[in-house]
C-alpha cells in the first residue's frame, strides 16, 4: 500500500499531477484544494495518498492534508460515491463546510457540487451525520499557496475548462462557469474560481 510519496513535482494539469520519486514519476490524482496548495514545478512536494485498486487500472490520490485523505476515504465509503464522485465534492468545498452542511442538513448546497443529485446529497447526510462531530479537533490550519504557473505553454482556461468537465460538469455548464472571469488566472485560480462561483448558486 503507498501512504505517502516525496519527491520533486514534474507535472500539474489539473485534475492530475506527476510526481518524480527516485527516478520512478508517480501519476496522481487530486482535488483543487490540494492544487492549489502545491508549489510550482520543479518543487520538493510531499503528499499522502490513498491507492484505489480495479480489475483495470491501479489509481492513486493525492492529498495536501491527512485530513482531506481520511475525508475522502470516509467519502467513497459512503453507498453510491465511487472516487471520482469524492474528489469532486472535495474539489468544489473545503473540508470544513463540507462538514457544515452535512451537520446543518443543507441539501441545497450538496446539490451545487457535481453528480450529486437530491438522493445521493441525502445518503450523504444520512451516512455521514454521526462521524464528523469529533472532525473539529482534527482540523489542520494550513494556508493554500497559490502556485505559479506550470512552464509548459497551456491555454489555463481550455485547461480549466478540461478540468471541470473531468469533475463531472458538462462542457456546455463548464464554460459557462468560466465565463467573465480575468484571463490572466493560471488554470488552478480559474477553476477555484469558477467551483466557488457556482457554490454560491
Amino acid at each position: 500500500m503507498i501512504g505517502r510519496l516525496r519527491g520533486t513535482l514534474l507535472e500539474k494539469q489539473p485534475p492530475w499531477l506527476v510526481i518524480d520519486v527516485g527516478g520512478v514519476g508517480y501519476e496522481l490524482e487530486a482535488s483543487m484544494n490540494t492544487l492549489l496548495a502545491l508549489p510550482g514545478i520543479g518543487e520538493t512536494v510531499q503528499l499522502y495518498t490513498h491507492l484505489s485498486i480495479r480489475d483495470d487500472a491501479h489509481l492513486l490520490y493525492g492529498f495536501v492534508r491527512e485530513a482531506e485523505r481520511a475525508l475522502f476515504r470516509a467519502l467513497v465509503r459512503v453507498n453510491g460515491v465511487g472516487p471520482k464522485l469524492a474528489l469532486a465534492i472535495l474539489s468544489g468545498m473545503e473540508q470544513d463546510q463540507f462538514i457544515r452542511c452535512v451537520m446543518d442538513s443543507d441539501v441545497k448546497a450538496l446539490t451545487r457540487l457535481p453528480g450529486v443529485g437530491r438522493k445521493t446529497a441525502e445518503r450523504l447526510i444520512v451516512e455521514m451525520h454521526d462521524r464528523f462531530p469529533h472532525w473539529a479537533e482534527e482540523q489542520v490550519d494550513g494556508q493554500a499557496s497559490t502556485p505559479p504557473s506550470a512552464s509548459r505553454a497551456h491555454d489555463p482556461l481550455a485547461d480549466a475548462e478540461a478540468a471541470l468537465v473531468t469533475l463531472g460538469y458538462k462542457p456546455t455548464e463548464a464554460a459557462r462557469m468560466l465565463s467573465g472571469h480575468d484571463q490572466g488566472l493560471s488554470t488552478e485560480a480559474l477553476i477555484k474560481a469558477a467551483l466557488t462561483r457556482k457554490l454560491a448558486g
